[in-house]
């Protein structure tokens, strides 16, 4: 018999569970508080509390020594004050994407400095194959760590334990030399050495040193991947690493078009933030630097987005040409051209950053996730869907870069008629749509959208090229597909819809303002953006689609997606409603990340950031809408 005793205390229990659930703190720091910095080969993601919690090496895709954004076991790297886990201030150096970071500590302070580090190209790079010609300025493949007191006294620690694979293989350590200045890690069949002016201890699977510094004296460390696994030998080579580095982000920004703007700042973060996610030695662009980092918090929205995606394509060449980054842009465009299509002649939605087809995605089971979010996911098993976007995407920035650099280069040609023909074959064919649902295919609007882009780009590019032929078979193709859409893809109030069976909203069918399906005054086109404004929103930021309404074949909500906001300021900008775009994007900008980046998606409600980071698409979607607005505010009449 259950006793008034025995109910009291079991309802004391349950209240003492519920307030410690209450309080409890997430031991992940938050997906926003992350500090990115790259080389252009591979990034690192760097916590507030100096940890170094993401690293692949030495690419971008290449499997982590730092996993601790997945899960607390599975490696990271910190460098900063014993004891102390809050910093003062973090900052970028202005123009680059080098990190400082300020602490203060009981008895002094101490600024840190951290960059995966650029110098002179040498010869061949043995570490990563480059495909495009190489730069005067490229990846030295190691992270460079930095630390001076400038007041009092503070003690330093410094912890490195990679965990290769994964978080699969811990490290086996081994020191280099008598004076305990340098180690190297080795596991999974690759191996890097730490390197510090302080005595390095081994503690099992990881290295270990702390010394207390006074005001003026400094200390350093570095993580070496490189050819020889180089280090620098001295404080003073180590900084010059990071100066060297930081000159190179500054030349690079100042070769970009940055217009005298309240946004110049945003759009600076941005750019550097797109350059940091390219891959120079492919001129790749990743979609992000994680994996798995949830759409929903604690959910199976969890994602692999270390590749490329075609549908990007557009975006990126619209950004960088904005920004005169035409070198980048050509490379990118060149990346394009070298990637193998599939057997029927098309392009995959996606690629490896070095060409390769194949992402098979599997899952790592034994990585808990960030905050539970599980499962974590290694490859992307939509690398092989059908996705009818796709050739518009593609054509569209061909088009883009051949009116920028004013000629149509011979290789990309094939690419035209390939992608072309691919389109007027498959049109008329229901696909997975550009949020790559894994429910039934469908008559998605904007794949049909996209396959008239395709032909419509095609056309113009055959004109420019002398083939009046094709010209004209593409256009009538292009008619047709409009025609169809005007049909089948309108309901019954006017407005687009996200595909022929039903009448839901999907913020992808923004595209149709952006792409210019139809003269931007059309009143299916203003009622398409005031709808998805009024009814598929979250107190402002847009959703790709309502989840009770969409088999996307996953379960749980998600958040509102910021790509799809930045459309929605385009939309609003190319309908002459100015005001109401400017207003959405300063609210955006206003929830950038404490640093300026972007992930992928907002949660209105409690103001995080979620899915993975930073987000190449966030940005590049930024750049978009704010120079939209941006010229409409200087050259009235000339909107873009």
């Amino acid at each position: 018999m259950t006793t008034t005793l025995d109910r009291s205390a079991t309802d004391q229990q349950q209240k003492l569970a519920r307030l410690r659930e209450e309080v409890a703190v997430s031991p992940y720091a938050a997906i926003a508080e992350y500090a990115f910095v790259s080389d252009c080969h591979t990034g690192a993601l760097i916590a507030p509390d100096g940890s170094v919690d993401w690293l692949c090496v030495p690419a971008f895709d290449s499997p982590s020594i730092f996993a601790s954004l997945l899960d607390r076991q599975a490696g990271s790297f910190r460098f900063g004050p014993y004891g102390i886990v809050h910093p003062n201030a973090r900052r970028y150096l202005p123009g680059t994407n080098a990190m400082e970071t300020t602490w203060h500590t009981r008895t002094g302070w101490l600024v840190v400095h951290d960059a995966l580090v650029m110098g002179p190209s040498g010869p061949e790079d043995t570490v990563t194959q480059h495909t495009r010609p190489p730069a005067e300025t490229d990846a030295r493949h190691m992270l460079v760590r930095t630390v001076e007191c400038t007041a009092g006294h503070a003690e330093v620690e410094m912890v490195c334990e990679p965990i290769f694979d994964y978080g699969r293989t811990p490290a086996d350590w081994s020191l280099r030399d008598d004076q305990r200045h340098s180690a190297d890690a080795s596991g999974a069949g690759a191996t890097v050495r730490l390197c510090s002016d302080m005595s390095i201890g081994i503690e099992a699977g990881r290295a270990r040193g702390r010394r207390i510094l006074k005001a003026g004296e400094r200390a350093y460390c570095a993580l070496s991947w490189a050819d020889q696994l180089a280090t620098p030998a001295t404080f003073d080579e180590a900084k010059a690493m990071i100066d060297e580095t930081a000159d190179f982000w500054r030349t690079w920004l100042e070769n970009s078009r940055m217009p005298d703007h309240r946004w110049r700042e945003y759009l600076q973060r941005s750019a550097l933030a797109i350059k940091g996610l390219s891959y120079m030695p492919t001129g790749a662009t990743l979609a992000a630097l994680t994996t798995s980092l949830p759409e929903t918090p604690g959910g199976e929205r969890n994602w692999d987005y270390r590749f490329t995606w075609m549908r990007d394509s557009t975006f990126t060449l619209r950004a960088l040409h904005y920004l005169l980054l035409d070198w980048e842009a050509d490379e990118f465009m060149q990346f394009v051209a070298d990637v193998e299509p599939s057997e029927d002649g098309s392009l995959q939605i996606m690629y490896g950053i070095d060409g390769r087809r194949d992402l098979t995605e599997e899952t790592r089971h034994e990585l808990s996730g960030y905050e539970g979010a599980h499962p974590v996911r290694i490859g992307n098993g939509a690398w092989n869907q059908k996705q009818n976007d796709v050739f518009g995407a593609v054509l569209d920035s061909i088009l883009l870069h051949t009116r920028h650099s004013q000629r149509l280069p011979r290789r990309l040609w094939p690419i035209v008629e390939s992608q072309a023909e691919c389109a007027t074959r498959v049109w008329k064919n229901p696909d997975q749509g550009i949020w790559e649902a894994r429910g039934e295919p469908k008559h998605y609007v904007s794949s049909k959208l996209m396959c008239w882009v395709a032909l419509d780009r095609a056309a113009q590019l055959a004109t420019i090229v002398g083939e009046d032929d094709k010209a004209t078979a593409w256009r009538r193709t292009a008619d047709e597909i409009t025609a169809d859409i005007l049909a089948h893809g309108v309901s019954d109030r006017g407005v687009l819809r996200q595909h022929y069976d039903t009448d839901a909203l999907d913020a992808s069918t923004l595209l149709a303002v952006l792409y210019g399906l139809l003269p931007p005054g059309d009143e299916r086109l203003l009622n398409t953006v005031n709808a998805i404004a009024d009814e598929l929103t979250d107190n402002g930021f847009v959703l790709r689609y309502d989840t009770t309404e969409t088999d996307d074949g996953m379960t749980g909500k998600e958040g509102t997606f910021l790509i799809c906001s930045f459309w929605l300021v385009s939309a609003l900008a190319m309908a002459r409603e100015i005001r109401r775009a400017r207003d959405l994007m300063e609210k955006l900008l206003r929830v950038a990340s404490p640093l300026g980046l972007y992930a992928e998606e907002f949660e209105p409600s409690t103001g995080r950031h979620l899915g993975n980071f930073p987000q190449a698409f966030s940005h590049l979607a930024l750049i978009d809408a704010a120079s939209r607005i941006i010229v409409a505010e200087m050259l009235p009449g000339e909107l873009t």
